[in-house]
């Protein structure tokens, strides 16, 4: 099963070489056939640049410039429409996410031939490190919100860093969000439409360079907005979305 990994990135001259030289390094000492597919989104600085010298030393790599619209949905969903393998995973460039956890990811997807296998930083298992502190009040109240209206168990929707089947994502379509709203709106399509998934521990670690584009007043009301929806498909849209047998 060949995975693809797709890094939006803005901005990311600093962080890209480390990020894409460990994460090529992990699946390629597990043997996992791979791409790595990175939307450069139309940044103002080197990372272009980078990405070209990178591909020179990383044969998996692939990597576009997303013109525009930009914005970190807008980058994730220029990579979710052109890979080419037959899982997908969604993976930061700041090296956030730990190449390893991914390794679980793919493996877990293969021994339960789940539809999609999705992180937890909170359970047992999960780890975060120099998390901030606003940021991580403000990630706990919106994930227990989530939880409650939606009537799920899952406690990590906010968490980007999430492995989907090809077939999956495909039925996640049409794409509303274009910021990082869409981090919620692929595990609760997933759920709603009845996609089979597995939660696996996954450690977090913050960024060594740059600065994180997430701006939280910005992004309430878009959070609210795809929760709404997919809490009105859930109990309204009378199955008409749901995985096909």
């Amino acid at each position: 099963m060949k995975l693809s990994v797709v890094i939006p990135a803005y901005n990311e001259q600093d962080s890209l070489p480390q990020t894409l030289q460990t994460l090529y390094a992990s699946l390629s000492k597990h043997n996992i056939p791979h791409e790595i597919w990175v939307t450069n989104d139309n940044s103002k600085d080197n990372t272009l640049e980078v990405l070209n010298n990178l591909s020179k030393e990383i044969p998996t790599l692939v990597y576009e410039t997303n013109l525009g619209p930009n914005g970190f949905g807008y980058a994730v969903r220029y990579g979710l429409e052109r890979f080419s393998g037959d899982c997908v995973a969604v993976f930061m460039a700041d090296l956030s996410d730990d190449p390893e956890d991914l390794v679980k990811f793919y493996k877990k997807m293969l021994e339960g031939n789940y539809d999609a296998v999705f992180g937890s930083r909170w359970g047992k298992g999960g780890k975060v490190y120099d998390y901030p502190t606003v940021k991580k009040v403000v990630n706990r109240l919106a994930n227990f919100i989530i939880r409650m209206v939606m009537g799920i168990k899952y406690n990590d929707t906010t968490n980007a860093f999430k492995l989907y089947k090809r077939e999956t994502m495909e039925g996640l379509k049409p794409f509303l969000s274009p910021h990082f709203n869409l981090t919620v709106e692929l595990p609760l399509k997933t759920i709603v439409r009845g996609y089979s998934y597995a939660v696996v521990p996954n450690s977090w670690t913050n960024r060594k360079f740059g600065e994180s584009k997430l701006k939280i007043k910005e992004m309430g009301s878009r959070y609210f907005f795809i929760l709404m929806y997919c809490f009105i498909e859930k109990f309204f849209s009378r199955g008409d979305y749901r995985k096909k047998s």
